[in-house]
């Protein structure tokens, strides 16, 4: 069993990033407001979150202005999309003992 919790990922520890990937997984880019909206998370939890994601280079952040307005979007990256399926492989070990 040791050698299975060795391959989960701690930046995939918390639900939000969690969820984060799992919604970056399935679109190719997610504007901000959407994202909090599908995750039910404050401006500054996705925030922090996204942070830490992409300081592992799992996420890409596009921040651009659309007429006067911000816009934020995520991508999840090659090596995001690589760490999480890794992850998730090393929990359904996990649950399959």
């Amino acid at each position: 069993m040791k050698g299975i919790i060795a391959h989960l990922n701690k930046a995939f520890e918390n639900r939000i990033r969690l969820g984060i990937m799992s919604v970056l997984l399935v679109n190719d880019e997610v504007e901000f407001n959407r994202m909090k909206e599908l995750l039910d998370v404050s401006d500054g939890n996705l925030a922090s979150h996204i942070s830490a994601l992409e300081k592992e280079e799992y996420v890409l952040v596009k921040k651009q202005f659309v007429g006067k307005k911000p816009n934020t979007t995520y991508k999840v990256t090659k090596l995001g999309k690589k760490a999480f399926e890794e992850h998730l492989n090393a929990l359904e070990k996990l649950l399959k003992g």
